[in-house]
């Protein structure tokens, strides 16, 4: 099981380039199911996750071709011609909580679906329900036993009204795969309005989907007989960017985040201008991010986009702990996101959780320990930690961090980190 050693005390310095979002990448891959044509995709992380989806796609009988040494990125080109398997087995997807993304795709081209209940990161209830709501009016006929959902769709699925009772990221995206092959108009209202969710909608409209309103509160997808092959640039990933703009900020560095969309972060750069650091757009597509050597506590609520990222609240909490005054982080999205706070008051931090807030009191001089990552972003936030702390710090369980962050310590080591990845003995 690797590890992170990593001494503190260097500023960041340098450029970083942005990697493709693995988040907008999870759908893509999923709606490829959707088709017999080849889809060609680009700009794909090279993370655990996505080579948990490649081998889930891979099992349902989709070929896949990696064109990474011709062009020169992550570029893959899929084609799931033959649906020889069209299901999710626990054995496959164990790890990754995306694995939901396929039940809506496979239901509708294959007519059959059987999706292992998610794993991932145990950082509260990300419920199947929605999708299973959904699918059910869309006719489909689902039946939940033995840890596994199965979906039959007798003919093809039926356009409906669906109307989320809470914002569901993949509970949309899955919704939408579906309906575009159903027969007649969906609507979804209470729609998520990430821009993962507009990403795949560009995708598939490329593939020939009538889908109007992505990024809104409510999408109306007009289903087709079928529908073909593509090409598409996957978007930038949103939470690398914000989580090396954090390390910017809390190291005191001088960063410049390129290749990135600002829109995206744009709940972050203003918590991190109010905190005291100077956050300016170096063109269409970067960020410079210079930090302070006072920064100023700044409350945080987290909300579903366009508010500020669940998937960032780590990272900022780690920020906040050499931050001067009291901060507020409430988190709203998840119940169980404070995993990473007894890590880091192992560290020497000063944090009080008192339900669903964290109580952050600053600054506070962090020192190297041993600590373990209990899930992705939390991972994230110890390593940010890591980096300001005196002496040298052992994170412990980094696969967490190698799901959703691209070769994170290579990057790291080429802003002045001091930082490497060490074996278990």
């Amino acid at each position: 099981m690797d590890k992170f050693l990593i001494e503190g005390g260097i500023p960041l310095e340098g450029e970083m380039v942005t990697s493709g979002s693995k988040n907008a990448a999870l759908p893509l891959l999923a709606a490829c199911l959707l088709t017999g044509e080849p889809v060609v995709l680009h700009r794909i992380p090279q993370v655990r996750d996505i080579a948990t989806m490649k081998k889930l796609l891979a099992h349902t009988g989709a070929s896949i071709e990696e064109l990474g040494a011709e062009l020169g990125d992550g570029s893959v080109r899929i084609c799931a011609a033959n649906l020889l398997h069209p299901e999710a087995p626990y054995d496959v997807v164990k790890t990754m909580r995306a694995s939901s993304l396929v039940l809506g795709p496979l239901a509708a081209r294959s007519g059959t679906a059987r999706v292992s209940l998610p794993g991932g990161c145990a950082i509260g209830a990300r419920p199947i329900n929605l999708h299973v709501m959904g699918l059910e009016q869309l006719g489909a006929e689902i039946v939940q036993s033995h840890g596994y959902i199965e979906a039959r769709a007798p003919g093809r699925l039926r356009g409906a009204h669906i109307r989320f009772d809470r914002i569901t990221v993949t509970g949309t995206e899955d919704m939408i795969m579906a309906a575009t092959l159903a027969e007649g108009e969906t609507v979804l209202d209470n729609a998520a309005r990430e821009p993962e969710v507009a990403d795949l909608a560009e995708l598939l409209t490329k593939m020939g989907a009538r889908i109007d309103g992505a990024g809104t509160a409510t999408i109306r997808i007009q289903g087709v007989d079928q529908l073909h092959g593509a090409e598409h640039t996957i978007i930038a990933d949103r939470i690398e960017a914000g989580t090396f703009m954090i390390g910017a900020a809390i190291t005191a560095g001088d960063v410049l985040v390129k290749d990135c969309v600002p829109a995206h972060v744009a709940g972050l750069t203003a918590k991190l201008r109010q905190a005291g650091a100077t956050v300016v757009e170096a063109g269409p597509a970067a960020l410079r991010v210079r930090g302070s050597r006072r920064l100023r506590a700044v409350d945080v609520t987290t909300e579903e986009y366009p508010g500020f990222a669940t998937d960032l609240q780590a990272q900022y909490l780690a920020l906040m702990t050499q931050a001067e005054g009291i901060s507020f982080i409430t988190e709203t999205i998840f119940e169980n996101r404070f995993m990473h706070v007894s890590e880091l008051a192992h560290m020497g931090a000063s944090i009080r959780i008192e339900g669903s807030q964290a109580i952050v009191a600053g600054p506070r001089p962090l020192s190297g320990a041993a600590v373990i990552a209990s899930d992705l972003r939390a991972s994230a936030s110890l390593v940010l930690a890591a980096l300001v702390a005196s002496g040298e710090t052992l994170v412990d369980r980094v696969y967490h961090i190698d799901r959703g962050y691209e070769k994170i310590e290579e990057k790291l080591a080429a802003l002045g980190a001091r930082i490497r990845r060490v074996k278990s003995k």
